[in-house]
């Protein structure tokens, strides 16, 4: 079967622990792109860090698929292909959920243009939440209460903490708000604690991926995946190939129907990706 799509996550698949991408990872999808494989990066990050890492491949015509698949752009012009906002009354009502479990959000914002990403409350001391917002650099708008930002044009609400707090208010949050929301618990972040990510419903790397593929006619047998988190397990599913990476956890690695055999730090995707297109 000739693959069309190779869907791949950042974190913990493309990039190292250091968050670096190998030679042999961007040699091997540099390959795949010059053979006219379709790259697509599908990442819960947001979309403007994801791009300072994909530059790092030299490819430039890519699709970018930010915050677990509620914002798509093209990286070579930045064009908006697809956005999936929250709710504004879902939005206030799951951070006053929040707010009653003493939990504090960072919000996930399409204000790329404007210069920020993230919107944080600036009287929250949690060391976990000010670690969260630093990833942003400058790139985050503080507020006194997210209750009171108005438009926000959310793509995703993230809780960090500690993991048994942020599974009670998971499973709290799902019984709830039923099906109105995407819920991942992701615990492989490196250097980072525990978070708690919701978005839109109608969002999900899957979704994204999906659509994405049926505008260029490209079956989903014909679409590759590869990841490592709970966030990924979707499109390892239900994509013609799912692989998981070694470092994956244990959920990825039961769906997936290849698992590399050998970890994001020594360039496993690469490696894999070479034995299945015999590069």
């Amino acid at each position: 079967m000739k693959y069309k799509i190779v869907a791949i996550d950042l974190d913990g698949t493309l990039l190292t622990d250091s968050k670096e991408v190998t030679n042999e990872n961007i040699e091997v999808l540099n390959a795949l792109s010059h053979r006219g494989v379709d790259i697509v990066i599908a990442t819960g990050r947001r979309y403007y860090s994801a791009k300072q890492f994909v530059k790092k491949t030299g490819l430039e015509n890519i699709t970018i698929l930010a915050n677990n698949g509620t914002i798509v752009r093209n990286m070579s012009n930045d064009e908006l292909l697809v956005h999936k906002y929250f709710d504004e009354y879902d939005f206030y009502s799951l951070i006053e959920e929040g707010k009653r479990n003493r939990l504090h959000a960072v919000t996930h914002v399409n204000k790329y243009l404007e210069g920020y990403d993230m919107v944080g409350e600036y009287a929250s001391l949690d060391q976990r939440y000010c670690n969260y917002l630093h990833e942003a650099g400058n790139r985050y708008k503080k507020v006194k209460n997210l209750l009171e930002y108005e438009k926000p044009n959310t793509l995703a609400v993230v809780y960090p903490g500690e993991l048994e707090e942020l599974s009670r208010f998971k499973a709290e949050v799902e019984q709830k708000f039923d099906g109105k929301f995407n819920l991942y618990l992701m615990q492989k972040l490196v250097g980072v604690s525990p978070i708690l990510e919701i978005i839109n419903s109608r969002g999900s790397k899957w979704i994204a991926l999906r659509d994405y593929a049926n505008q260029r006619g490209i079956s989903t047998e014909h679409i590759i995946a590869v990841g490592d988190d709970n966030n990924d397990l979707e499109m390892i599913e239900k994509s013609g190939l799912g692989i998981g990476m070694k470092n994956a956890s244990e959920e990825v690695k039961a769906a997936a129907d290849i698992i590399t055999k050998y970890d994001n730090n020594d360039s496993g995707l690469g490696k894999t990706l070479r034995e299945i297109f015999n590069i």
